[in-house]
């Protein structure tokens, strides 16, 4: 069946949830340089570029299909935002090899670090931070999902702008609102997060 250009996303999205496995190539051609370009800008290596950009459709793919994909959002947003996730994967995944693996240039200090927690601390830390992704629930739509991308997800302003299709500004203002509606929740819930 040939697909008119002209639709927008959803329309598109729309044709592939009823039935028509073309319309999601549609949006992988769209997008292809935009988000390969993006996975190799962070990773510098073209095969591990390429196998990323498959592994965030095959879990695009595979959210559609169970029905999970919700349109808060813009479906590129959606998608940057799995391969955003899947490059941060990639590399806590490098440095966890980097740790199990000797090499020649191995060097004890790759393993160690000065600032580790001791069990109680850790566990105050993990509460606290499970405290706090609570509370982050209660914010809105935007504001939740710029404090997600820029804290957990690491990503820079620029970034979140371009994954967005928004200003620097627009997402800096975002962010600001975010973390005062944050301390809104925390003063009006009477939490200490200290």
């Amino acid at each position: 069946m040939f697909i008119s250009q002209k639709l927008d996303d959803s329309q598109v999205l729309s044709l592939y949830l009823n039935g028509d496995e073309s319309a999601l190539n549609l949006l992988i051609n769209k997008y292809r340089s935009r988000v390969f370009g993006f996975i190799f800008s962070k990773v510098r290596d073209k095969d591990v570029a390429e196998d990323i950009f498959q592994d965030a459709f095959i879990k695009v793919i595979n959210t559609l299909k169970k029905g999970k994909y919700n349109e808060e959002g813009k479906f590129i947003v959606w998608v940057m935002t799995i391969t955003h996730n899947l490059i941060m994967d990639y590399f806590r995944k490098q440095k966890k090899q980097r740790f199990l693996k000797p090499t020649d240039n191995f060097d004890v200090f790759d393993v160690l670090h000065n600032g580790d927690l001791n069990v109680e601390q850790k566990l105050v830390k993990e509460q606290l931070y499970n405290q706090l992704k609570s509370l982050i629930q209660d914010l809105p739509f935007e504001q939740k999902r710029i404090l997600k991308m820029r804290y957990y997800s690491k990503m820079s302003f620029k970034e979140i702008a371009d994954t967005c299709e928004i200003s620097i500004n627009t997402a800096l203002g975002r962010m600001r609102y975010a973390i005062i509606n944050l301390r809104k929740i925390i003063e009006k819930k009477g939490i200490n997060l200290t």
